[in-house]
């Protein structure tokens, strides 16, 4: 009986995996032209410039909007500063003024978000210190230690926890939910610990008021990237990103840049908690061994200092069973986080510093480590750990020793030129095109400057813009994995009872949350997630989710389209293009989506049999799958 549903199963998958390759390739061509037309269409921008469109001045107010109708000026600013419309989000900025909202959003403290926070309730570890974490979500060989069992034990009690937790969850009746919950009840241990902040980060994008935050914490993560993955991180995660990333997404640069300086996340991830003056750690060891001498040398008759992990005897007394005394391990100078803090975090890779100049921020962060790591995780500096002596970072001579060396060093880099440089480059890439206009850049930086690196007013310089406004801008980025299953969920109006599926998802379409290995973070250009396999993911993803397949989740496209989409396809596809559009779609996709009400999966029926019932989450999906869906 299973094979036979599990046959039946295959050959609807075979029907709509061809359907989906079909239009999943069309829309990598329809992606591909702006691309590879580039030239072309900037040509044709010179010979053609475009009549202004006047906007009511109540609606826009100090908005340089000439050539977006009003529409398209919410869509664009929805797309952009958010995660995308939600229904009724366009009417509601129309009625409001857009000029309002994006004072509001530059402004979230002053935005009530009291229904988002309602559901981060459901995530007990976001609230919880690092040392917390470590003690309720210890892992196995820590567990094993602290319990004085085997390993082995405690991974069968962890197993055991799994097999309780699903016995525990509570049947709804309705399968999307049942079945997140059965995924969710598997994850217990320290993965729930990543997998309740990536969920949270989902909530935050979907259901937020607050979107700019969101999108900006967003864009500091990628910026100031950790890999939660890397030993201890799993730990330090939710810290890194509640304490350091999110209070300091709108406020002054140099201040998010020391906090992650600062940060054990990030100590950790980029090792600079091992990193030490060779001389002055070699001193160090030293004094301890002397001290350590002192101590032993009434007690062991001219015995030596006894080697770590060794029991104390008589000099040249071996250990027991044979084996060889411990070797302590040398420590030094670790160059990692000095690099990455000039190329990645402030001044970029072209800024002309040298390997020395990398050499000299590493010796100004020296002594900056974490006190207990694996107990009660916290920044600290440890003088005895210091280089001494003057170091010269990029001109710059730091020579006040102690932690003010390394605190001095950031602050130069923060508001070195370059640094405003960079990293407005790096907002307007993110928020205008993937190659921003040079002119807007360097206007932001100069702002940058102006405000001693204010990241709001670098941010409002930008949307303050003509060009943040402009044609050319209008749709030109193609969303991320994220932003696709977020804008998704908005436009689909989606009941997110539990993000997990979810958050799942993002990783399948090639962004694992919080799991980006290199330092860069994730690239949030078209090239990087423009191809084949990832649009099909795309497509599919679109289709499950409109279908109301995607397990936590309700879905209800009837309630959205009306009685009258019910039976007709053609009235199914103008809404579908009204909700998830706002009617704004190319002649082209028009065409190719209208080119399928016929077939037989969308009427439900037989070519020669009347139309029962519209597939109104195949339209749906679809419409979501469309070219222009997938920019932003």
């Amino acid at each position: 009986m299973s094979e036979k549903r599990s046959n039946r199963s295959g050959r609807r998958i075979d029907i709509a995996g061809a359907a989906s390759l079909s239009v999943a390739l069309a829309l990598m061509l329809t992606l591909s032209v702006p691309h590879a037309n580039a030239d072309k269409n900037k040509k044709k921008a010179v010979e053609e410039v475009p009549s202004a469109i006047a906007l009511d001045k109540k609606f826009k107010g100090d908005l340089p909007i000439t050539q977006l109708t009003e529409d398209e000026a919410i869509v664009h600013a929805l797309n952009r500063l958010a995660y995308g419309p939600r229904p009724g989000d366009v009417e509601h900025i129309r009625q409001m003024g857009l000029d309002k909202w994006v004072e509001q959003q530059l402004h979230p403290e002053s935005i009530d978000d009291a229904a988002l926070n309602q559901r981060l309730e459901n995530y007990p570890t976001l609230k919880m210190s690092s040392a917390k974490l470590l003690e309720e979500y210890p892992q196995p060989k820590q567990a094993a230690k602290q319990e004085g069992v085997a390993k082995e034990e405690i991974k069968a009690e962890r197993k055991e926890k799994v097999r309780d937790a699903e016995a525990r969850v509570q049947q709804t009746g309705n399968e999307n939910i049942d079945k997140a919950q059965q995924q969710l009840a598997k994850v217990q241990g320290p993965g729930r610990i990543t997998a309740e902040l990536a969920m949270a980060k989902v909530d935050r994008a979907v259901y937020s008021q607050r979107q700019l935050e969101a999108v900006m914490e967003d864009f500091w993560f990628n910026h100031f990237n950790i890999f939660a993955n890397k030993g201890d991180d799993r730990w330090l995660a939710t810290a890194y990103v509640r304490d350091t990333i999110r209070p300091h997404t709108m406020g002054k640069f140099q201040d998010l840049l020391i906090a992650t300086a600062k940060s054990p996340a990030m100590l950790f991830y980029l090792d600079n908690w091992q990193s030490v003056d060779p001389a002055a750690f070699k001193a160090h060891e030293q004094q301890v061994a002397m001290r350590r001498g002192g101590r032993f040398q009434g007690g062991f008759g001219g015995g030596a200092a006894p080697q770590p992990g060794t029991f104390p005897g008589p000099s040249g007394t071996p250990q027991q069973n044979g084996a060889k005394p411990q070797q302590k391990q040398e420590r030094g100078l670790n160059e990692n986080y000095g690099r990455e803090v000039m190329e990645l975090h402030t001044l970029g890779v072209d800024a002309g510093y040298t390997q020395q100049d990398v050499i000299a921020m590493a010796e100004c962060l020296t002594g900056w480590t974490i006190r207990e790591p694996r107990k009660d995780p916290a920044f600290e500096f440890k003088p005895e750990f210091h280089a001494t002596g003057k170091k010269v970072v990029m001109g710059r001579t730091f020579y006040d020793g102690g932690m003010n060396d390394g605190e001095e060093a950031l602050k130069m880099l923060a508001n070195h030129p370059s640094t405003g440089l960079f990293v407005s480059r790096k907002l307007a890439r993110h928020f205008v095109s993937d190659n921003p206009p040079a002119a807007l850049v360097n206007r932001m930086a100069d702002t940058f400057a102006a405000t001693n690196g204010d990241i709001r007013s670098v941010l409002k310089t930008m949307i303050y813009s003509s060009e943040f406004w402009s044609k050319d801008a209008y749709r030109a980025k193609v969303k991320t994995p994220f932003e696709l299953v977020a804008s998704t969920a908005r436009a689909l109006n989606a009941d997110v009872a539990i993000s997990f599926p979810l958050a799942q998802w993002v990783g399948r379409m090639g962004e694992p949350l919080f799991q980006c290995q290199p330092p860069t973070g994730y690239s949030d250009k078209a090239e990087t997630w423009v191809n084949t396999g990832a649009l099909l993911n795309r497509l599919n993803f679109a289709l499950a989710f409109a279908s109301d397949k995607m397990p936590g989740a309700k879905v209800s496209l009837a309630a959205m389209f009306g009685p009258e989409a019910l039976s007709d396809p053609d009235m199914a596809l103008k809404r579908a293009l009204e909700i998830f559009l706002d009617g704004q779609v190319a002649p082209g996709t028009r065409a190719t989506l209208e080119g399928r009400l016929k077939d037989p999966q969308i009427l439900q029926a037989r070519l020669d049999d009347p139309v029962k019932k519209v597939n109104d989450g195949l339209i749906g999906g679809l419409v979501l799958g469309a070219p222009e869906f997938q920019r932003r």
